[in-house]
């Protein structure tokens, strides 16, 4: 049985160039389950050698890669967050705070760009239409798509989220609000992405369309 305070899953596809940086602050207590999705680049051999566990998940999917994570975990809380090193894991700490004292069943963070041009127009405005949706659907009043995250183990595993491609972070809020659940969104500093990775959503105009299209797919 793990003694984690807190297990972090890190979805990750070819991320091997950031996990350095991702691993380099992961909280006292904490353990790193990085979920290989399908990498080409060495990414499993990386997390190992930085101390991470490694779960390999092969069913492409961002949704695919974040159970595969959670079902691997047995500690009482879990966090997520994406392996880019554009986001940095000791911005958990008050999340996991809120949800420990009961506060709030899950706690999210709001991506704050650090400068200019480190989040494209294309998927600031995707971003901005996917939030409106769930606002307008679960009535949580959130502003992004919950890339960072703090909740149960069990809570999550309870819900019985489905999808397994990038609609999984609607219907994780859609479920949870059905399910009474409270959530509070938390500013967190957004950088550059890890030279020598790539956004599977921002990176291009198709990959924030491929996000749209399966949110709309949840939603029907």
């Amino acid at each position: 049985m793990s003694m984690a305070t807190c297990d972090v899953v890190i979805p990750c596809r070819d991320e091997a160039a950031a996990l350095a940086t991702v691993l380099a602050t992961i909280p006292d207590g904490w353990q790193a389950i990085v979920v290989d999705n399908g990498s080409s680049d060495g990414t499993a051999d990386v997390a190992r050698s930085l101390g991470a566990r490694v779960v390999d998940e092969p069913r492409p999917g961002y949704g695919a890669a974040v159970h595969a994570g959670m079902l691997a975990s047995d500690a009482e809380y879990v966090a997520v967050i994406d392996g880019d090193a554009s986001m940095r894991l000791p911005e958990l700490l008050p999340m996991l705070d809120l949800v420990r004292a009961g506060d709030v069943t899950m706690a999210i963070g709001r991506r704050r760009p650090s400068s200019r041009g480190v989040w494209p127009w294309h998927a600031r405005v995707g971003t901005k239409t996917l939030a409106w949706w769930i606002r307008r659907r679960s009535e949580f009043p959130i502003h992004d798509l919950a890339p960072m995250r703090v909740c149960r183990r069990d809570d999550l595993l309870a819900l019985g989220v489905e999808d397994r491609r990038f609609g999984y972070p609607l219907e994780l809020m859609l479920r949870a609000s059905k399910a009474g659940w409270t959530v509070r969104e938390i500013d967190v500093a957004y950088d550059r992405r890890a030279t020598g990775t790539k956004s599977k959503v921002s990176g291009s105009v198709k990959g924030t369309a491929r996000v749209i299209h399966d949110f709309a797919r949840v939603l029907r």
